[in-house]
């Protein structure tokens, strides 16, 4: 249900109304809706495409909240704001500095993520930041340590692109926390003079179906929740570029090494995919066709082509090191052109100062081709995925930002909802694997409101064109697929379970109630629990899985579970969740490798 008001910004006080004034010429559709559903204090998921505004929807209602209650500044923290993407954290904290400068608000905002060093942690639980800014499992971290004391007066949590989370395990283990964080508040304020009202849960999602399996996930059963569907319909231009006659061509082996599991873990040179051929000293048999070494010695000039005729392009690639090569290969084609450009404008006038154009004698032999000095030229991209360093992250991020970079190749780091400012193009390289996934990276191009999205998908080998071409068709009607939640997934419940008792006994019907107030586990019966139980207390020992050992003590009798000595180092030391895939290698009979 889309709530409306005649004046979205009637219920701000007179300093965030006008500071948003000055700066936008009117609230957009998310903010419009969202602003007075938020004002009530209901949970509210608001669903709306890229560049609609979504962030500020959330947050701004909540600065004005703390900005009128100055005496409570300080005290702990009081609005919680969580990000799958520690890129997107970095830039939702730099973006709020425009409306705490305007508004006038005194108010503090901390950065807490696997990159923040143990000073600043420390110094946090010292100072509360009044807005705290992180992400699944750092939140999950704080849980499960003393720092979870500063989360006793929150009053808001806002879960960013939560629809890129609901899917996974990932997104069970961030529900887990939730509930956590949710128990953890009521007991706090039941102890105390505190307030009894829940928890407010504030999502923010991109185009979902249903919503409403979104909004349950978000809040979970039992529990109301407000949908704001201003899920206004983009406008992309699409295009699948096929830089080959004939895919056919192109070996299947070709197609094979370029497949995401085996590019993700080749060691071919610039991750091209090269075929076997015939073994090193085979005579080459009259009518055999030349080895084929696959599409990217296509594809690579067109990308360039690509980068350099836009402002600011994002390159997506399936694997973290297709992006370094990718990255790699242009710059040296690039400045490989450049540098021919240069000796070409060259050579005529010596040609014409040595008189080599007149007809005496024979010319001169060619001299050896000089090497590239790639130094000499300026990088025309780079990478940017989850595995490179903070600085070096936003280095980049800000560089592309700017203008001053034509080109970023990344993988699902910049997929959400990073502001990336003058991006006019994006590119796929490979099928995105899912229309949702399509949306979001295309949406990453004409950012703002109403702009229009440019996208140019290159399929690397014939059943992936035939994915691309059915995934751009519904991307251009918005038929995207179903979301479907991840049901009772039961390593991540022993992980935090192990997180929960590590410091503090618990009841194992307390343990029960807080699990099943995440939607996952909505559906989790008492045997499942206890089976858990029982593998964590060591019923289950065995000499070949040294991980069954007993991690904590269940006193059946009295209805209790504590943690055994180790529990916390283990619960901290995994706070992530189990890949959904895994990787292996692929060989040959002469143990060449694939991929």
């Amino acid at each position: 249900m889309t709530q409306t008001t005649t004046d979205p910004l009637a219920g701000f006080s007179a300093r965030t109304r006008g500071w948003f004034e000055r700066s936008f010429a009117a609230p957009t559709p998310a903010q419009a809706a969202g602003w007075p559903a938020i004002a009530t204090g209901a949970n509210t998921l608001i669903c709306a495409p890229t560049g609609s505004g979504k962030t500020l929807a959330a947050f701004l209602w909540g600065i004005d909240r703390l900005a009128r209650e100055p005496e409570q500044l300080g005290s702990g923290v009081r609005l919680v704001y969580v990000s799958p993407l520690k890129a997107l954290s970095y830039d939702v904290e730099r973006n709020l500095r425009a409306p705490l400068a305007g508004t006038g608000a005194e108010v503090s905002v901390g950065l807490r993520t696997g990159d923040t060093p143990q000073r600043e942690r420390q110094a946090m639980l010292r100072k509360p930041p009044d807005i705290l800014i992180t992400t699944p499992e750092s939140l999950y971290l704080m849980m499960t340590s003393r720092a979870r004391e500063i989360l006793t007066d929150v009053e808001a949590l806002i879960v960013d692109e939560i629809h890129a989370v609901a899917p996974t395990k990932r997104g069970a283990h961030m529900a887990l926390t939730i509930e956590r964080l949710e128990r953890h508040v009521r007991v706090a304020s039941n102890e105390g003079a505190g307030r009894e009202q829940p928890l407010q849960r504030i999502g923010l999602s991109a185009t979902q179906r249903p919503l409403e399996r979104i909004a349950n996930f978000l809040v979970g059963p039992g529990r109301e929740c407000t949908i704001v569907d201003a899920g206004i319909s983009k406008e992309m231009d699409l295009e699948i570029v096929v830089p080959v006659e004939d895919m056919a061509q192109i070996s299947t082996a070709a197609s094979s090494a370029s497949r995401p599991g085996a590019a993700a873990g080749t060691d071919l040179e610039d991750g091209e995919p090269q075929l076997p051929g015939p073994a090193p000293g085979t005579p080459q048999m009259p009518g055999d066709a030349p080895v084929n070494r696959g599409i990217w010695p296509a594809i690579y000039p067109e990308l360039l082509r690509l980068v350099r005729e836009h402002t600011s392009t994002i390159i997506f690639v399936n694997n973290r090191r297709g992006s370094e090569r990718l990255a790699k290969r242009l710059n040296e084609m690039n400045a490989e052109e450049l540098f021919e450009a240069e000796i070409a404008a060259v050579q005529p006038a010596e040609a014409a100062s040595n008189g080599s154009g007149t007809d005496d004698g024979p010319p001169a032999p060619p001299e050896a081709k000089p090497p590239v000095p790639l130094d000499r030229y300026p990088e025309i991209a780079r990478a940017h995925h989850g595995s490179l360093a903070r600085e070096e992250r936003q280095i980049v991020e800000e560089l592309l930002k700017s203008g001053q970079l034509p080109c970023l190749v990344a993988t699902s780091s910049l997929e959400l909802g990073i502001d990336m400012g003058a991006v006019d193009l994006v590119i796929q390289v490979e099928s995105p694997k899912s229309v949702a996934r399509g949306m979001q990276r295309v949406g990453r191009a004409g950012h703002d409101l109403g702009a229009v999205s440019k996208g140019r998908i290159f399929p690397k080998f014939r059943s992936d064109l035939l994915e691309c071409a059915v995934v751009v068709k519904r991307m251009r009607t918005g038929e995207i697929e179903e979301t479907v939640i991840p049901r009772n997934p039961l390593d991540v419940l022993a992980q935090h379970i192990v997180s929960m008792v590590a410091d503090e006994e618990w009841d194992v019907d307390e343990i029960e109630r807080v699990v099943k107030g995440a939607e996952p586990y909505v559906d989790l019966s008492r045997e499942q629990l206890e089976n858990v139980l029982d593998m964590l207390d060591g019923r289950y020992p065995s000499e070949r899985f040294a991980e069954l050992r007993p991690r904590l003590v269940w006193d059946r009798t009295a209805g209790t579970v504590r943690g055994r000595k180790g529990a916390r180092q283990l619960a901290v030391t995994n706070a992530g969740t189990i890949p959904d895939r895994g990787l292996f290698g692929v060989h040959l009979p002469d143990g060449r490798r694939v991929g």
